[in-house]
């Protein structure tokens, strides 16, 4: 049985464009396509479909109070569809926070290799979402999260800081994974470097919200910028991230090299990078997201002596990168998503 999508976009251009693309994936239906929330509320009750697209900027109710309506009275996968401009990032990584499972930008209608790129996109965001686990994300919160507390009071040794680095990498349902586990964590941290695979803008947007909420500070990564301590670092939409050893230190460096594992950032090329640069002192974490970007470059932070954890079937909004992680038998902890700050923390104040 295809997996049964609803369109929700008010531009009948658009609406073509994206029937279209989608209807390529003979493992994707679309089976109706609404203007606006009103629209879409009664073919949700009609239809049934099995996942949403939604545009950001709907008119008659705005992207975001139809969202939180929809995830309170009838919660089911949604992919945000949004343009490339910066109130629709901010609006989009909102709807994320809502409860939405994915986010993908616009294509442009006159860009033929885009487009094609555009539909194994948003062709592979829609079988994930339709896995996707929505327990305890259709909760239709407006008012953002307090930050929460530290996993652990109890501060790490500054000699335990020294050659460490935290890599994490997610995809499908990361962005609050990453910000759960970035907000238990203390400032006295060694840096830590992060690949959200999303489009570009929307990462420093991203970065943005992380600082805000965080006792670290979150920024994009630039290249060749030196990682502090207490310091966290995202990867840019579209840009390769890795880090090199820099003397006692380590910088990040940016490129725009072929995609890997169709992603551009890799979680592998960011992982691989971290095994060869800080070896036994490396901690690589795999979190939720689908397909299997980062089984080797984990596995690669394994074999230089390096920790590797992945988070649990559980609390995985899809559970497909850390699965396959964790089938390579390279993963040294499996955790609950609220368990993994603390064994972060464990880790760093375990190593010698």
């Amino acid at each position: 049985m295809p997996i049964r999508v609803l369109i929700v976009e008010d531009s009948p251009v658009m609406q073509r464009l994206l029937a279209g693309l989608i209807g390529r994936d003979p493992g994707l239906q679309v089976v109706g396509v609404a203007a606006n929330p009103y629209e879409a509320r009664e073919l949700v009750k009609r239809l049934r479909p099995d996942v949403m697209t939604l545009d950001v900027e709907m008119p008659r109710m705005d992207g975001l109070t139809f969202l939180e309506r929809l995830m309170r009275l009838h919660p089911m996968p949604v992919v945000m569809v949004s343009s490339m401009t910066e109130r629709d990032a901010e609006v989009s990584l909102r709807a994320l926070e809502l409860g939405a499972v994915d986010v993908i930008a616009k294509p442009r209608a006159t860009d033929a290799h885009g487009l094609a790129d555009f539909a194994a996109e948003i062709g592979e965001k829609l079988h994930g979402a339709s896995r996707a686990e929505l327990a305890g994300r259709a909760s239709g919160r407006l008012a953002p999260r307090p930050p929460a507390e530290p996993a652990a009071a109890q501060p790490i040794a500054r000699g335990r800081l020294d050659g460490q680095l935290v890599a994490i990498g997610a995809s499908t349902g990361g962005t609050e994974a990453i910000r759960e586990i970035l907000a238990q964590l203390p400032r006295e941290m060694p840096p830590v470097v992060i690949v959200q695979h999303m489009p570009e803008m929307f990462t420093r947007l991203f970065a943005k919200r992380l600082n805000e909420q965080c006792a670290l500070s979150v920024s994009e990564a630039r290249d060749r910028e030196r990682l502090a301590p207490g310091h966290a670092y995202v990867a840019p939409g579209n840009w390769h991230l890795s880090v090199r050893r820099l003397g006692d230190a380590f910088e990040a460096r940016l490129d725009q090299a072929p995609p890997v594992n169709r992603h551009r950032p890799s979680v592998d090329v960011l992982f691989e990078s971290v095994a060869t640069t800080a070896g036994e002192k490396a901690t690589a974490v795999i979190l939720t997201g689908m397909g299997g970007d980062g089984a080797a470059g984990l596995r690669a932070v394994k074999c230089a002596g390096g920790h590797t954890l992945a988070q649990d079937e559980a609390s995985c909004v899809v559970f497909g990168m850390p699965k396959i992680a964790i089938e390579t038998g390279c993963v040294d902890h499996v955790v609950p998503l609220s368990g993994m700050a603390g064994r972060i923390l464990q880790r760093l104040r375990e190593s010698v």
